[in-house]
């Protein structure tokens, strides 16, 4: 029973790596985002790196990317289109993906 009970251990182990790595990769292409579209807003600096964190934490107010999307969509308004935030987010989680393994 012993080797069972180890088997579920590390099956557990890699689960919460795994929920934990897709957390860090989730928040970093938020913000990634964020950066993005403060660019195209005009802000910089100290202003765009505030409103990369605003991103993130619009990431907690449901489960899921639609709120992340809402929020980004909202404050860009004409300056990008449904397709082009989507793409985005979806580059820049493979961004994040990669920069979180080349930290490893």
């Amino acid at each position: 029973m012993s080797t069972f009970d180890d088997r579920e251990h590390a099956f557990e182990n890699k689960f919460a790596h795994d929920a934990e790595m897709q957390f860090k990769a989730e928040a970093r292409r938020n913000k990634l985002l964020g950066l993005w579209a403060a660019g195209l807003m005009g802000k910089s600096g100290d202003e765009a790196a505030e409103y990369a964190k605003e991103v993130v934490k619009a990431d907690f107010e449901e489960a899921g990317h639609e709120d992340v999307y809402r929020k980004v969509s909202g404050d860009l308004g004409d300056r990008a289109d449904e397709q082009t935030i989507r793409a985005k987010m979806a580059e820049f989680l493979v961004e994040a993906k990669a920069q979180i393994m080349s930290e490893i």
